[in-house]
């Protein structure tokens, strides 16, 4: 019997400890065929892929995924609540994956698991201990962390879980399959070597944000051997054509244009704006040209960069809280990004799973016979943020991609 593997990756770019995942995942569950669900041209930490989703579905597919679909724009850049939710959705109603496979820095799945139980229930002790901590003014991760650890009464199981980056998605991936009743089987990798944000390498393992500096600071002596030759030769050809966009500093002078002219009002809108942050927001932006001096003036212990950056990111790409309530309350399209063999048979046996599926292989067919006006804002917003992203091209900064580029096909 066939075994479907699911990952939920952002691959900025696919580097070998993403290989290493992807091999020991398909090792442990003895999958045949491997699904991606992959954020496109913006990332959840509120900045810029490196290079566009299509150079990633093809490195990916080139490196030993089947079949990569794209997470919708208003998953991909949100909290990791919503990003990991909106993931698990597409997910299930493929109705032919058995695992998702996750990279954690915890080993032990089950202390994660002990952490989405008690995230997904809410119990009234946890609620009143989350309250208490966030009256204190901490940010609501550093908040939660503490409730939480309080709450289970165990710090030594539990010190910094919560305070990892990898192990937060962790715990929301397993929160969704807990909320969605999902049949999907989590399996936990833990991390090999280097961490979510280490900026050093050993061996052949960086973090994607270590390649990213390095790529930042010409550093490209090391990257063959710390990424998989595909990644390597669709980085090259990407900077020889002036199509990679390196963080949402590209577009700081846009975003500070944006907020200098918005109203107060129109900032309130923004997603994850709240308790009057649009006043320091709108100050901030009139007196400063760029994102570093922003992020120096405004962040406090009770607001996270990574939130800023996303307020930031929300504003360039005009994201409101409405339109994040959509997501939150929608069933996402399966739009396919790329695909090979393998993963044209994939689409064939979810097809017949679920023939109700919004499956996307084209996004004018799909735009046009569309009747459902949330499932239109949502394609809206990854459509936009194409044409946005590609204005931090330094060559061929074409509009509308969504139309024309092909789905990614190998043998």
């Amino acid at each position: 019997m066939s075994k479907v593997l699911g990952i939920v990756a952002e691959y900025n770019p696919f580097h070998n400890g993403h290989l290493y995942h992807l091999e020991k995942s398909k090792k442990e569950t003895g999958s045949n065929y491997t699904v991606a669900i992959m954020s496109g041209n913006f990332t959840q930490r509120g900045s810029t892929s490196l290079m566009d989703k299509w150079s990633k579905a093809e490195t990916a597919i080139q490196c030993g995924v089947d079949l990569v679909i794209e997470l919708p724009l208003l998953y991909a850049i949100s909290s990791a609540e919503n990003f990991a939710e909106g993931a698990i959705k597409i997910l299930d109603s493929l109705k032919v994956v058995d695992y998702i496979s996750f990279g954690t820095e915890t080993a032990d799945i089950n202390v994660l698991s002990k952490c989405a139980d008690v995230l997904h229930r809410e119990p009234r002790g946890y609620k009143t201990l989350l309250s208490h901590e966030l009256k204190k003014g901490l940010s609501f991760p550093k908040a939660r962390e503490n409730a939480l650890m309080m709450y289970l009464n165990d710090i030594r199981t539990f010190a910094n879980v919560l305070s990892s980056p990898n192990n937060i998605l962790g715990i929301e991936y397993l929160k969704a399959l807990k909320k969605l009743k999902s049949n999907i089987q989590p399996i936990a990798i833990q991390r090999y070597e280097a961490g979510y944000h280490d900026s050093h390498y050993t061996g052949n393992i960086a973090s994607s944000t270590a390649i990213r500096n390095m790529i930042k600071n010409n550093g490209f002596n090391v990257l063959p051997n710390l990424m998989p030759a595909p990644t390597y030769a669709s980085l090259v050809q990407n900077i020889q054509t002036g199509h990679i966009v390196p963080d949402l500093s590209v577009f700081e002078r846009e975003i500070i244009y944006l907020l200098r002219k918005m109203e107060l009002s129109e900032i309130a809108e923004l997603q994850d704006v709240s308790e009057g942050l649009e006043s320091a927001i709108k100050n901030s932006a009139n007196s400063c040209n760029s994102i570093v001096e922003f992020l120096n003036i405004i962040k406090s212990k009770r607001y996270t960069t990574t939130r800023l950056q996303r307020i930031l990111l929300y504003t360039l790409l005009g994201i409101t809280k409405k339109d994040m309530a959509i997501s939150k309350k929608t069933q996402p399209y399966v739009r396919v990004l790329g695909l090979n063999t393998k993963g044209k048979f994939l689409i064939s046996e979810i097809a017949k799973a679920n023939p109700k599926l919004d499956l996307v292989t084209s996004v004018k067919r799909f735009t046009d016979d569309n009747s459902n006006k949330n499932l239109q804002l949502m394609l809206d917003k990854d459509i936009w943020a194409t044409n946005v992203y590609t204005i931090g091209y330094q060559e061929d900064s074409w509009n509308n991609l969504d139309f024309t580029k092909k789905i990614v096909t190998l043998q």
